[in-house]
């Protein structure tokens, strides 16, 4: 079955339902799952998820496994969030900090990562009234023309550094070029309402135009963001 011939009503039934397990139990549905769960031909839903992946709600493998619908992850990618209840992967720095604010029952939550340079652990509490205490910094390699390129790299490489001295050093010893490094306060600004709505149903994702002019209000600026 073709994901052009999903209804957008049923891909968002999909979606939501795909959403709302991962927020409860930090785990992705499966196909099989979802389809026992709506009462639907497992091809339906398989069709629904191709629809979802190009749309990019969720990031899939080759088998239609759910690797990522964000902020959730289903693979470690380098951090742990740890609710009251539920320990999720983040899958980045962004997703990690961003999970507080929209799961309604973890306002406050524990993120664990590893500096990428030194291996040096680091954990915060990170909540929604005000950024962690920290000067440790976030450093993303690839700039947001080129996110979806390989979404699973990009995010991989969106990660918290000790200082930006092992942000150098790293690069350096990877032969990458320098993305963008921002101070944990930046880092709790982007994340703090970038999600918002998608628990909610029906959920739009932001154009462009509205994902620029967010980038401009927490504080971010430069080409990297897309932003003169």
């Amino acid at each position: 079955m073709s994901s052009e011939t999903i209804s957008s009503e049923f891909a968002e039934e999909v979606r939501h339902a795909i959403y709302t397990r991962f927020a409860a139990t930090g785990a992705a549905s499966t196909v099989d799952e979802l389809a026992t769960a709506l009462g639907q031909e497992p091809a339906l839903v398989a069709a629904a998820f191709d629809r979802l992946a190009t749309e990019r709600h969720v990031v899939l493998d080759a088998e239609r496994r759910i690797l990522m619908a964000h902020p959730f992850a289903s693979i470690p990618l380098g951090f742990s969030v740890m609710g009251p209840d539920t320990l999720w992967w983040g899958g980045c720095a962004w997703d990690s900090f961003a999970i507080p604010h929209l799961v309604p029952d973890a306002p406050e939550v524990l993120v664990a990562t590893t500096c990428p340079n030194c291996g040096t652990a680091h954990a915060w509490t990170v909540g929604r009234d005000a950024p962690p205490a920290g000067t440790q910094v976030a450093h993303f390699l690839v700039p947001t023309a080129h996110i979806w390129d390989d979404v699973v790299h990009t995010c991989a490489h969106q990660s918290i550094f000790c200082s930006t001295d092992c942000v150098a050093e790293w690069l350096a010893h990877e032969k990458l070029e320098q993305g963008y490094t921002m101070t944990l306060d930046t880092l709790w600004r982007l994340a703090a309402h970038w999600y918002e709505g998608r628990l909610d149903t029906p959920y739009t994702r932001r154009d462009p135009q509205t994902a620029a002019a967010y980038f401009r209000s927490v504080g971010l600026d430069g080409p990297f963001w897309g932003l003169d």
